[in-house]
Parts: C-alpha cells; sequence; structure tokens
C-alpha cells in the first residue's frame, strides 16, 4: 500500500460485513489529504463502532503507516 487511500480504504473494507456501496474518495486542499467515505447508514454504524473506537483505531493506523501524511477522515450518508 503506497498511498494513504489505498490503505484507508484496505482497512474500512476490511471492517464491515457488506462493502457494495461503500465509496472512499480523496482529494487534496492545501497540504490536506481529506478522505470521504460514503455509506448507508449501517454500514457508517460498523465503521464507527461503540463509541467510535473502531474509527479511533482506523486512524489510528493510518498515523503509524503515514506519520507524513496530514489528512482529515469524514463520513458521509
Amino acid at each position: 500500500m503506497n498511498d494513504i487511500k489505498t490503505a484507508a480504504e484496505y482497512i474500512i473494507k476490511a471492517v464491515v460485513n457488506d462493502d457494495k456501496d461503500l465509496q472512499v474518495e480523496t482529494r487534496e486542499e492545501n497540504l490536506l489529504t481529506i478522505i470521504e467515505v460514503s455509506a448507508p447508514s449501517e454500514v457508517i454504524g460498523q465503521i464507527i463502532g461503540k463509541e467510535g473506537k473502531i474509527i479511533k483505531s482506523i486512524r489510528t493506523l493510518l498515523n503509524l503507516a503515514f506519520p507524513e501524511v496530514r489528512y482529515l477522515l469524514q463520513i458521509k450518508e
């Protein structure tokens, strides 16, 4: 995994049960990589997890794998 988009997509797809409606898109703004995850509400619940533990873990993994990249992980319904 050479970039943060493929890493984020791989991790998120591994977390959810059904990834057919899941979309991960990235864009660059002023040295900031914005990662937008679009999915139905039941899939978003799986991504966030209880008390946000899953999404925090995903962010921690991305921080460890790409310490030089500034990013923002957004979840949209």
